[in-house]
């Protein structure tokens, strides 16, 4: 069978927004069209019967603008703030817009001290499958306002790594400003290749990674590398789509060819709690 095909039986599926995949580049607002949709497509998947889990980000870009900030503090404490204020204004929208499709959804901040502690860790993964069993949608995003530096999770993509880790996903879903994993950057070269489909995450892929793809924001290419091997390593495969045309998170799932797909690979041993506890995915 097409490893393409198999998409069509995933169960658990997370999906992965980035910040600069939910505002409007030209002015830093929310773009409320494309979060109606993917909200529409999420409670579409949640109707077939499957768990849907979102991990988004976008938190201090949405108390910044409602601050009336033309650009990103850096200050660690306003950051903070704008993370605090946006977050709830964040989180209204997402619950608004799932209501209209019948749908409950619910907030989970994380942190990377309790993603590293064992009892933590435990009660996290027992909030979110208890969301699931109750058909809530867990909405996922790094606790902003107390972290002392986003980077720790990359614009969460590696935090959603370990959301797919903890709740048994097999498929995790990144959108994105690039339409899959490309041999070089294809904004600055033509002759980049598109990659359909990965089946190892390995030293020379890595170093590819580093030169391709999105630079925006702190989450770039090589931190969904460093995500595919930590989730493809617990037992779920990986897919970065374009965010820009959402209808792909539906021909994916339909075992259509578009996006890169990492294939999952419980074959070879590998500490995924040690690559996390010491930050081995910002080894860059």
């Amino acid at each position: 069978m097409d490893i393409r095909e198999t998409l069509k039986d995933k169960r658990r599926i997370v999906i992965k927004v980035g910040s600069s995949s939910l505002i409007h580049p030209e002015t830093g607002d929310l773009d409320l069209v494309k979060l109606e949709k993917l909200v529409r497509i999420m409670s579409d998947i949640k109707n077939q019967g499957k768990d849907v889990i979102l991990v988004s980000s976008g938190a201090i870009s949405v108390g910044r603008r409602m601050l009336g900030l033309t650009k990103k503090p850096e200050v660690l404490s306003m950051k903070q703030a704008c993370a605090a204020l946006g977050q709830g204004e964040l989180m209204m929208i997402y619950q608004k817009l799932f209501s209209e499709y019948n749908h409950k959804a619910a907030q989970v901040l994380l942190t990377f001290d309790v993603i590293t502690s064992d009892e933590r860790r435990k009660n996290a993964e027992n909030t979110l499958k208890q969301l699931i069993d109750l058909d809530i949608i867990p909405i996922v995003n790094e606790n902003d306002t107390v972290a002392i530096e986003e980077i720790e999770f990359g614009d969460n993509d590696t935090l959603s790594a370990i959301v797919s880790t903890l709740i048994g996903a097999d498929l995790l879903i990144m959108l994105t400003d690039i339409d899959g994993f490309y041999t070089d950057d294809p904004k600055k070269n033509p002759n980049a290749k598109r990659l359909s489909v990965i089946e190892h995450v390995d030293d020379s892929l890595k170093d590819m990674a580093k030169g391709s793809g999105s630079t925006y924001g702190t989450g770039g290419m090589y931190t969904k590398v460093a995500a595919a091997e930590i989730a493809c390593h617990a037992g779920a495969d990986l897919a970065i789509l374009s965010s820009t045309d959402l209808n792909l998170i539906v021909r994916l799932l339909n075992g259509k060819d578009v996006g890169t797909l990492f294939v999952s690979d419980t074959s070879t041993q590998f500490d995924i709690m040690d690559y996390i506890v010491n930050k081995k995915y910002l080894e860059n």
